[in-house]
């Protein structure tokens, strides 16, 4: 060991000090680990800037700490970064009636003041499907109402609607109902129900899915980073987990758009930092 140390122009003490700092490294990197796994039981793809914030009270309670370069070094180097993953299946048909774009130049700053709607194809086991129609309040992010159907049939966006509808506490007064053109969303049982409600229906172009963007993300977190894009057994397993993924997202995952807030509490008025949304006017020629 005198001829290391020598050779290395370090000193005895140097290289224990240097050999315990490193066990001690290499323990508190284990326990950072074992509480981003517990983490990641609930939130699956959860990403790293959220995992940090999600770790930050775990952390102090163990008397540690690590930084946002740290974390990803560490998380990259045991294979845990999350990669993401992209499918497509056509769920958008045409339907004939055409509602404005209410949305270009408003500022969103209150909950219930825009919902937007999607629909999402989940997949089962023997080649079949079932279909996640989901409401999201935009202010907040807050999953209002969701159904898992077997079909594309526009009951399934109705029951939807109905539940989001169930749970307000007032009229939705001056709401506005963001959809892309489908026929679940320009059938008349759905546009009257809009309408027995004073809520304005909104549509985006068509054949543009970035007039809906924020419901395309919203299914794109359910899917990416909670296992809805993987294979089901059948269509009462599916709307299990659904239902428990709703209640994952809605009450215990912080969005770094609500400064880390969860979209329970923005929707309910407990948080008052929440940056308002502005929506771009269109270009025109």
């Amino acid at each position: 060991m005198d001829r290391i140390c020598d050779l290395y122009q370090i000193s005895r003490q140097a290289h224990y000090q240097k050999c315990q700092r490193e066990l001690e490294r290499a323990a508190q990197e284990e326990i950072i680990l074992e509480l981003v796994r517990q983490l990641r039981r609930n939130h699956p793809r959860m990403g790293g800037r959220k995992l940090l914030y999600k770790l930050q009270p775990m952390l102090l309670g163990e008397g540690l700490k690590i930084g946002r370069d740290r974390l990803f070094d560490l998380l990259r180097s045991q294979d845990l970064l999350v990669q993401r993953r992209k499918t497509y299946r056509r769920t958008t048909i045409p339907g004939l009636f055409r509602a404005p774009n209410r949305l270009p130049g408003l500022e969103i700053n209150r909950p219930n003041q825009v919902w937007v709607s999607d629909i999402t194809y989940l997949e089962l086991e023997k080649n079949h499907f079932a279909y996640l129609f989901v409401l999201m309040d935009l202010y907040s992010r807050y999953i209002v109402g969701w159904h898992v159907a077997s079909s594309l049939a526009a009951e399934g966006a109705l029951t939807s609607l109905r539940g989001a509808l169930g749970q307000l506490k007032t009229d939705p007064a001056g709401l506005i109902h963001h959809s892309d053109h489908g026929v679940q969303y320009t059938s008349h049982a759905y546009m009257n129900t809009l309408l027995d409600h004073d809520i304005q229906a909104s549509m985006g172009a068509v054949g543009n899915c970035y007039d809906n963007i924020f419901a395309e993300r919203l299914m794109g977190i359910l899917k990416g980073e909670y296992y809805l894009d993987t294979l089901f057994v059948n269509y009462s397993q599916v709307t299990s987990i659904v239902d428990e993924v709703v209640d994952l997202y809605n009450t215990d995952r912080p969005h770094l758009s609500l400064n880390l807030a969860v979209p329970i509490d923005v929707y309910h008025g407990y948080c008052d930092h929440v940056p308002p949304i502005i929506i771009p006017t269109l270009e025109t020629e």
